[in-house]
């Protein structure tokens, strides 16, 4: 399945901003022989706050089409409702995305493909905010059943309070659980939204492909330091280059059910790191305690109750043998920082 690369900035700021992305783009691609299928700007932005700058709205689409028009590269908005797909058909924009935000609402998405019915409009569906995997592969199917004959998923990552490193939680298992259910259906990665910060964005791209994604959707501002939404997500058009071209491109053949078990682990890996730091980081809050009643670091019964909470799956002696190794360090551990 070809690779499938989608750069531009998060929201339509300017007709100015959108041609100087569009042309410094066009220039890297063609430096490094790299290939763009779309150019994506969001004409109409839905934001958490209600001062945040929304998009240029109907007035960004003319710059769009001239971006089209100049570099040949089709132009991709995102869309929340059926009039909004109507706009995007009167400039001859026919790639349009569902965003996270409207993707939870079955409601709206069918509205949405009732709108591009039987046309040869490419739509893009990104992940619900819900971990959903029933939602997400419903909103897809919504639009196969519209005949749309260029369906593609985008995963943006989903918000979870217990992430600590990057904007949205990964749960690869739920995108690559999507590619054994459709494996036809191009999976693209949003690693802008998942990340947050453009530092972590090349490994998380690299991470998408070892997964066997078809490609990426990247934020790219000409000058990402005066973005009005998300400047901190947004590379240079440069920098995107070159991390494209650096991308170790794996075979698609790759067996799914070890990579979706991998990513599982993966998840429950970057759960118990959190967990354990969490737990030591509230050790030290119990030492201080400690030290202003003076009571003696080590309590016998506090841990006994400990040990027992983690005595579960008697019936494996290979776990438990690990689980009491596991128990004596942490418990020295515990005690090691409290005094």
């Amino acid at each position: 399945m070809e690779r499938i690369w989608i750069a531009g900035p998060c929201a339509a700021e300017s007709r100015t901003q959108l041609l100087a992305t569009a042309e410094q783009l066009a220039e890297q691609t063609r430096e490094k022989g790299l290939s763009l299928q779309y150019f994506r700007a969001g004409a109409w932005k839905v934001r958490s706050a209600p001062d945040s700058f929304a998009g240029a709205g109907e007035a960004a689409l003319p710059w769009l089409q001239e971006v089209q028009n100049s570099y040949h590269i089709p132009a991709c908005v995102e869309v929340m409702t059926a009039k909004q797909v109507e706009l995007c058909a009167k400039y001859d924009i026919r790639v349009v995305w569902v965003g996270a935000r409207t993707s939870v609402n079955p409601v709206e998405v069918q509205q949405i493909a009732d709108a591009v019915k039987h046309t040869d409009f490419t739509v893009m569906v990104k992940n619900p905010m819900i971990p959903d995997l029933k939602l997400w592969m419903g909103n897809i199917e919504r639009f196969l059943q519209a005949d749309i004959r260029r369906v593609m998923a985008i995963h943006r990552g989903f918000p979870d309070v217990q992430e600590n490193i990057y904007r949205n939680a990964p749960f690869w298992h739920i995108p690559i659980e999507l590619k054994v259910q459709m494996p036809d259906l191009p999976i693209l990665c949003d690693p802008s939204h998942l990340c947050g910060k453009v530092e972590w964005i090349p490994e998380v791209a690299q991470l998408a492909m070892n997964y066997g994604f078809n490609g990426l959707m990247v934020e790219c501002h000409c000058h990402p330091e005066q973005a009005l939404s998300d400047a901190a997500q947004q590379m240079l058009p440069s920098d995107w280059a070159e991390m494209i071209s650096r991308l170790d491109l794996r075979n698609d053949s790759a067996d799914l059910e070890l990579v979706k078990q991998r990513s599982t682990l993966e998840n429950i890996d970057n759960q118990i790191s959190t967990l354990l730091y969490q737990r030591m980081k509230m050790v030290d809050e119990i030492a201080e305690i400690k030290r202003k009643n003076h009571i003696s670091v080590v309590q016998p019964q506090q841990w006994q109750q400990v040990v027992e909470r983690y005595e579960k799956h008697k019936e494996d002696s290979d776990y438990q043998l690990f689980i009491k190794r596991f128990l004596q360090l942490l418990h020295q551990s515990s005690i090691d920082r409290q005094k």
